[in-house]
């Protein structure tokens, strides 16, 4: 079964953590945004930092996009790597499909939010932690499914 002293139970462990703060990132970097630009959601955000309610600026709309393309993608990964963890996946194997994943989430969020490239950047960083993702399903589902 799963023990925290496995290898690819603490890689686990590492990289959810890992991308958690990575989400948790990504509010400040949508107030720090808002303030360089003093544009703000609510009326006494705007007063209090002499800015004004705005809910269209494109380079805040743009992080708040990558922010929920997070809140999106990454609680699917937490879900997938617990349940491939279950498989009794080799270690390097695991860690590498972890590591692989949150790196290339950063990847997305610089490509996509603080240093905008042009495409196929941003496609490229969102497909490789959606195979990631469905290797990790598909290898679920044969796993459990064989045990039927």
């Amino acid at each position: 079964m799963v023990s925290l002293s496995d290898p690819a139970v603490q890689s686990y462990i590492l990289y959810s953590a890992i991308l958690a703060l990575k989400v948790l990132v990504m509010a400040v970097l949508t107030g720090r945004v808002r303030y360089a630009k003093k544009v703000f959601a609510n009326e006494e955000d705007a007063k209090a930092s002499k800015g004004k309610v705005k809910l269209d600026d494109p380079d805040v709309e743009r992080v708040r996009r990558a922010h929920l393309n997070d809140l999106e993608n990454i609680p699917a990964f937490w879900i997938l790597g617990a349940l491939y963890l279950t498989t009794s996946p080799e270690a390097a194997w695991a860690t590498l499909l972890f590591r692989v994943y949150a790196v290339s989430r950063i990847i997305h969020t610089i490509v996509y939010a603080v240093k905008p490239l042009p495409q196929p950047a941003r496609g490229i960083a969102f497909m490789i932690p959606m195979i990631v993702k469905w290797y990790m399903g598909i290898a679920i589902v044969s796993n459990y499914i064989s045990a039927l």
